[in-house]
């Protein structure tokens, strides 16, 4: 079953631009064993994953009774941002909790993906 895996905020981590170098290089390390543990697990496969920007950058589309409009800013006010995602295709969730615990602090949001199909 596939996954998707939002990571909100910065946990109980130092936002990333206020890191050192070398909090920065561990929490990257920690990317690293994630992905490594992903590869080496049976079943278990990285569809996609990637940082994102600060949710100032964000952009939303909203589509109301034929009208678009777009604004600035994230879809809704929030303490905390998205700060990356990962889709994952895993054999059940467990598995999956069991692996993303290797991730730095985040909350992390995990929702499956519907086959439409």
């Amino acid at each position: 079953m596939k996954y998707l895996v939002l990571l909100m905020g910065d946990g109980e981590e130092i936002p990333w631009n206020e890191q050192s170098p070398q909090q920065q290089t561990a929490s990257i390390e920690k990317f690293g064993a994630f992905d490594a543990a992903c590869a080496q697990r049976s079943g278990v496969q990285i569809l996609a994953g990637e940082a994102l920007g600060a949710p100032g950058d964000a952009k939303v589309m909203r589509s109301r009774a034929g009208q678009v409009s777009i604004t600035d800013g994230p879809y809704a006010e929030a303490i905390e941002g998205m700060g990356g995602f990962y889709l994952v295709e895993s054999p059940d969730l467990d598995t999956l909790f069991e692996l993303l615990r290797l991730l730095p602090a985040y909350d992390i949001q995990v929702a499956p993906v519907v086959d439409p199909v």
